[in-house]
C-alpha cells in the first residue's frame, strides 16, 4: 500500500523533488550527458544501448522531430567512438498514429546506424502494440537484415507462440537478435502471467528455446535468481559466449553487473535520457509500484 501510494503521488511533486529519485537511473537531459555516462561505461568494459526517452507521443510532429533526434544521436555518439548501439520505442515515431510512416522513420535511423557497421533495437511496449511491432520487426528486418533486433516478453502468455513464428526470420547468416525481459506493463491476467515465480519460469523456458535454436540473446535481468538459471542452461548447453550477453538498466544492482563482468561475460547497459525524463520515471513507477521502495532503499543503501 505504501509503494502505491508513494507511486500516485510523486507525479504532483515538483520536477526537483522527483530528479532525486530519478537522477540515478537516467543519463542526464542532453546528448553530452549520455556520452559522459557512456563513456565512463566503456571505460568499465561495458557496452551500452542509448534510448531517447519519450514514447506515446500525441502528433507526427512529434513522430519527425524524434527521428531528427535519433540521427543526431547515431552521428554524436559514432563521432566520439562510443562501443554502443541504440533502442527505441515505436510509439515515440507513431506507431499508434500512423504505422507507415513510423515504419519509414525507423527505418531511416537503421539505415543510419547500418552505414556504421551499428545496430537498433526496436523496444516491445503494452500488449496494444505487440502484434504492430512484430510486423513492424519483419519489415525492417527484411531490408536490415544484420542491423534490427527485437525485445521480447516473458510475462506474455503468447511469448513462447511468438518466438516460433518469428523463426522463420532465422538463418546462420543472419541470426535473429533479441532482448529478453520480463515485461513491465501492467496487463490482463488474461495475456499475462501474474506470479512472480511463474514469470521466472517463463523467462528460463523462453531463454533456453531461444539459446538452444542458436538465436543472440540480450539476458535483460536483475534477478540474481535469473542470472543463475541462465548460467545452468549456458553450461549445460555449452553455449558460446558469443551467442548472449548479459544487459542491466543504467544505474540498478551495480554489485551484481560487476559479479556478471568478473565472470568475463559480455555486459551492456541500457541508458536513457532526455527531457521527457520525468514522464518516463513517473510513468513506470506506477506501472510497477514495487520499485518504490527499492528507489528509497538505493538512496542510502549501495547496490
Amino acid at each position: 500500500m505504501i509503494n502505491k501510494l508513494i507511486a500516485q503521488t510523486l507525479p504532483y511533486f515538483p520536477k526537483k523533488f522527483v530528479w532525486i529519485f530519478s537522477k540515478k537511473y537516467i543519463a542526464g537531459e542532453t546528448i553530452e550527458e549520455a556520452i559522459l555516462a557512456s563513456k565512463q561505461l566503456n571505460d568499465k568494459n561495458i557496452t551500452v544501448t542509448i534510448d531517447l526517452l519519450g514514447e506515446f507521443i500525441k502528433n507526427i510532429d512529434e513522430a519527425r522531430e524524434n527521428k531528427n533526434d535519433y540521427l543526431k544521436i547515431i552521428e554524436h555518439f559514432e563521432k566520439n567512438n562510443i562501443k554502443g548501439n541504440y533502442s527505441l520505442k515505436p510509439t515515440s515515431f507513431g506507431l499508434l498514429i500512423d504505422k507507415d510512416i513510423c515504419f519509414k522513420y525507423i527505418l531511416e535511423i537503421v539505415a543510419k546506424a547500418a552505414e556504421h557497421n551499428n545496430f537498433v533495437r526496436v523496444d516491445m511496449e503494452d500488449s496494444s502494440c505487440v502484434d504492430l511491432e512484430i510486423e513492424l520487426y519483419r519489415k525492417l528486418k527484411a531490408e536490415y537484415p544484420k542491423n534490427v533486433g527485437l525485445v521480447v516478453q516473458a510475462y506474455l502468455k503468447r511469448t513462447p507462440s511468438d518466438l516460433e513464428k518469428l523463426m522463420d526470420l532465422h538463418s546462420d547468416e543472419f541470426p535473429l537478435n533479441y532482448r529478453l525481459c520480463k515485461g513491465i506493463y501492467v496487463e490482463p491476467k488474461e495475456i499475462a502471467f501474474k506470479d512472480p515465480a511463474k514469470v521466472n519460469e517463463m523467462y528460463l523456458k523462453n531463454l533456453e528455446y531461444l539459446l538452444t535454436n542458436k538465436v543472440f540473446v540480450g539476458i535483460a535481468t536483475h534477478d540474481k535468481k535469473l542470472i543463475e538459471g541462465a548460467y545452468e542452461i549456458i553450461n549445460k548447453h555449452n553455449i558460446p559466449k558469443e551467442q548472449f550477453e548479459f544487459q542491466m538498466l543504467y544505474g540498478v544492482t551495480p554489485d551484481l553487473r560487476k559479479s556478471i563482468i568478473d565472470k568475463a561475460y559480455s555486459m551492456r547497459v541500457y541508458v536513457p535520457y532526455g527531457k521527457e525524463w520525468f514522464g518516463y520515471s513517473t510513468r513506470r513507477l506506477k506501472e510497477n509500484p514495487k520499485m518504490a521502495s527499492h528507489i528509497i532503499k538505493s538512496l542510502f543503501v549501495r547496490g
